[in-house]
Formats: C-alpha cells, structure tokens, sequence
C-alpha cells in the first residue's frame, strides 16, 4: 500500500472519529450548562425566601413593637399608661387628692366628682393648658400624678394674684406658697350698654387691694354679685352662679359659689391684689364698671 493511501485512510478515520466526539461533548457542554442554570435556580430561589423570611420578621417585630409601644431596633419602650387607666371612684379619689395636694381648691375628698371637684380640674387644665372640659379623664389623672404646684408672679407676701391669660385665681401665703387656687372669669372684652350708655367689658390690671366688702347677695345693674370684694371702682372679686371656662363678664372677676364665702373670710380689707396678663403688672387705677 502506498503512503498516499495510508494517509488517506488516516484522515478518513479521523473525521469518522471528530464526528462522533464532536456530538458527546456539545452533550456534555449542554449538561453541565443545564447544572449550572439549575444550581443559580436553586440559589436564586433560596435567596427569595430568606428575603421572605426576613421580611415577615420584620413585619412581625413592627406588630410587636406597635402591641407594645416599642421601636423597632430599639429598646425604648414609650410609657402609655393613661390607655390603661380606668375611671373608678379609686381613681376619682386619687385625682381629687392630688388636687388638694397640688393647691386646687376642691373641698373634701369624698370619691364623688361634685362641683367643686369640677372647677377644681378646670383651674388645673387651665394652669397646664389642657382642654377646659371639667370631665375627669384617664390623661388628665396621668398630668395630675407628673404636675407640680404652680408659682406666683410675687412671693414677697401674702396676697391675690388674677392671671387673665390663664383664667386663674391664687392665694398666696406670707412665705410666698401658693394655697388655694379657683378657675376664674374675667371681662369678655364685648361691648355691651349700661344707663343708655356703651362700654367695653374691660378687667383692669395692675396692683390693687381690697377697699370694701359686702356679705351674702349684691344686686348691681348687670346683674347679681355673692360675697363681693370690690378691688377697683366697681370691679370685684365674687361668686357667680355662672363661671365658664372663658372670660364673660362685664370686668369683674367672678369665682364659684362654692367658694365665695370663705374668699370672703380670708380676704379682709387691705388685702393686696395683683391681675395680670402678659407683663408684669404695674399700679394702676380704672373707673372700669362691674
């Protein structure tokens, strides 16, 4: 055989063989591609449900933390005790408690909210300045445990100090400690007419004493007075049948029934009196009407 031939022949076989390998390796090369795809299948499908998983944890700590007042990825934990609190005589007699403590004048702790335990907590909301409403709430009994007893404008010696901005009267002591505290009200600012005559509701500020006093009902032009301690021309401090929340008289400066008398009693002629609102008050005169 010639070398030609052999040659021939070799080359053949060696396309026979090419051919058939050519075939198993593409295969190969398709499995191992095939694998591959499959392992980031398997991956990628993990991956998505640790996400899941970590994502319904989160949800479940933000459920958590909003059941218990928690922040997520904190450990503070935000105090919501008023949510809790029920409105029960124990609770009404803490709340009247802590407003004798605090200075309101209530009179006695009974566990029964009276009238007087009602203007007690609305001078009380006014000093703090909550909502006027009187009601006893579960937030107003929180305040009531977290407040303080308020301060006078002076505390050099005894007297009365007429806050107009906040609706509040004070009693203060000779060492300058605030005793008692009544809601108040004050001039409306509205006009209105008098012996053919318009005027302005007006309660005069500044410093004044207490010149005369008159015992049980006064019957004045605009109205009924109880007990009145007249401080400037015809204004005065006294009880009214009607103390709203917000200033509404004439000028005067009425305070409730209930404690009329007794302001009366503690009051006696010369006593100083101090009504301010905004700067410090100064001495000064009116001929402002009742």
């Amino acid at each position: 055989m010639s070398w030609s031939l052999v040659s021939e022949c070799n080359r053949a076989m060696a396309a026979v063989v090419l051919a058939t390998l050519i075939p198993i390796a593409a295969a190969g090369a398709g499995h191992e591609s095939a694998g591959f795809g499959k392992k980031a299948y398997v991956k990628k499908t993990q991956g998505k449900k640790a996400l899941s998983k970590k994502s319904s944890t989160k949800r479940a700590s933000v459920k958590r933390a909003q059941r218990t007042h928690v922040t997520p990825g904190s450990t503070k934990i935000r105090n919501n005790t008023a949510t809790r609190i029920r409105i029960t005589t124990t609770t009404i007699r803490e709340a009247q408690q802590r407003l004798s403590d605090l200075g309101y004048w209530i009179g006695a702790v009974s566990g029964k909210w009276n009238e007087a335990s009602k203007f007690g907590l609305v001078a009380f909301q006014k000093v703090e300045g909550r909502p006027r409403t009187g009601r006893l709430s579960p937030s107003d009994l929180l305040a009531l445990r977290n407040a303080q007893r308020p301060r006078p404008r002076d505390t050099n010696s005894a007297h009365i100090e007429v806050d107009l901005k906040r609706q509040v009267l004070f009693i203060i002591e000779a060492d300058g400690v605030i005793s008692k505290i009544l809601p108040v009200s004050t001039a409306s600012g509205q006009r209105f007419e008098i012996d053919g005559e318009t005027d302005i509701a007006v309660t005069p500020v500044g410093r004044f004493q207490v010149y005369r006093k008159l015992d049980g009902w006064r019957e004045s032009p605009l109205g009924l007075l109880y007990y009145p301690n007249y401080i400037v021309g015809g204004i005065a401090i006294h009880g009214n049948p009607s103390v709203p929340a917000v200033p509404a008289s004439h000028g005067c400066i009425r305070i409730p029934m209930f404690a009329a008398k007794r302001f009366s009693d503690m009051t006696p002629i010369g006593t100083p009196v101090i009504v301010y609102k905004d700067s410090v008050p100064s001495t000064a005169g009116s001929s402002a009407r009742h």
